[in-house]
């Protein structure tokens, strides 16, 4: 009997979504923040490498605008687990060293020949936020990258190489730059030729590829308004994708299952559980007991979380491009739904 319940739990467990009370419970969800004006965006959760449940919510809140469900969101610094998974590719192949200091390919940084690709990865390099000049966000209208190199270089190292962790833009657009130069290729043709065409992905894109279809991005005053968010030319490698969350759990999906990296390599990627929350391209997120590795993304109005259970084999997407809930709560209560454990509704002000 006591097999009997062991199987039987298990079989539950191994079947979250076989329940349609769960999909009702997040649509109710979804439904508490979309009538309450409490967010724009959309959800994916994959199962098994199967996608499970999908919807979008809000957007018939936004005035005079056309879209369907091949509409992009951008996914800001989630583009930041491409550009690993594109190094680590390179690495994979013996095409480029772990241990490779930034002194070959830029010496003009500051403590380059300390700095290696592995530093740059796990952002344990020193190096700033180049989009950051002087208190400000500089990088609104389109810029030279020449003038975002200097300002890389003008702003040097906080620290020493290992001395700690602090997360960096610039690492990761100095990560793309050295891509480019090791393919002989710009970044959104690596992206069309190793992402994009294996996967059969149908709405997934690097600026410089031209997408089309893609949301604006919402602030609410009132009523949802568009505003500006920064120039994505300016962001390439670092936070220029527009996606939709379907593509992103392929993505996600297809990393775990070893279709795009080898898991020796994957396993780099993911940061080692009770010494970091970062590795090199994947973070740890903990909900309760459950761990989940990814990444998330924020611009000033567009916001995305990407994240998988390998024990699960679940994966959630979500983006926004109206956000009243922070990310982390919004995702911390689709995760509660999943594993049906108690969660408050968020409060939103009217």
């Amino acid at each position: 009997m006591k097999l009997k319940l062991i199987f039987f739990t298990l079989l539950i467990s191994g079947n979250i979504f076989s329940q349609e009370i769960v999909k009702a419970k997040i649509d109710d969800y979804l439904n508490y923040i979309k009538d309450n004006n409490g967010g724009i965006g959309s959800v994916s959760i994959y199962k098994n490498g199967q996608e499970v449940y999908n919807r979008s919510f809000g957007q018939e809140k936004l005035i005079d605008l056309t879209y369907n469900k091949d509409t992009k969101y951008q996914i800001a610094s989630v583009t930041k687990m491409i550009t690993a998974i594109l190094i680590l590719e390179l690495v994979e192949k013996s095409k480029l060293k772990l241990d490779a200091k930034l002194s070959e390919f830029y010496p003009e940084i500051q403590n380059s020949k300390k700095i290696t690709i592995k530093n740059l990865l796990e952002h344990t390099s020193g190096l700033g936020n180049f989009a950051i000049r002087n208190g400000d966000i500089w990088v609104m209208n389109k810029v030279s990258e020449k003038e975002i190199f200097e300002e890389i270089k003008k702003q040097g190292v906080s620290f020493e190489p290992n001395e700690k962790v602090v997360y960096s833009n610039s690492a990761y657009i100095l990560l793309r730059m050295i891509l480019e130069k090791k393919c002989k290729k710009e970044f959104h043709k690596i992206v069309q030729k190793k992402i994009v065409k294996p996967l059969n992905l149908k709405n997934f894109a690097s600026v410089k590829s031209n997408p089309t279809n893609t949301f604006k991005s919402y602030k609410f005053i009132e009523n949802w308004n568009e505003i500006k968010d920064v120039e994505y030319l300016n962001v390439i490698g670092v936070g220029d994708i527009a996606s939709t969350t379907n593509d992103l759990n392929t993505i996600i999906t297809s990393l775990f299952q070893y279709k795009i990296l080898k898991k020796q390599t994957l396993d780099l990627m993911k940061p080692t559980i009770g010494k970091e929350d970062w590795g090199r391209g994947l973070a740890l997120f903990e909900y309760g007991e459950n761990q989940f590795f990814g990444h998330s993304g924020d611009l000033l109005g567009s916001h995305t979380r990407l994240i998988y259970s390998p024990k699960d084999k679940i994966s959630i997407s979500y983006a926004t491009n109206g956000e009243r809930i922070p990310t982390n709560i919004f995702v911390e209560n689709l995760v509660s739904i999943i594993y049906n454990t108690e969660f408050k509704l968020p409060e939103i002000k009217q």
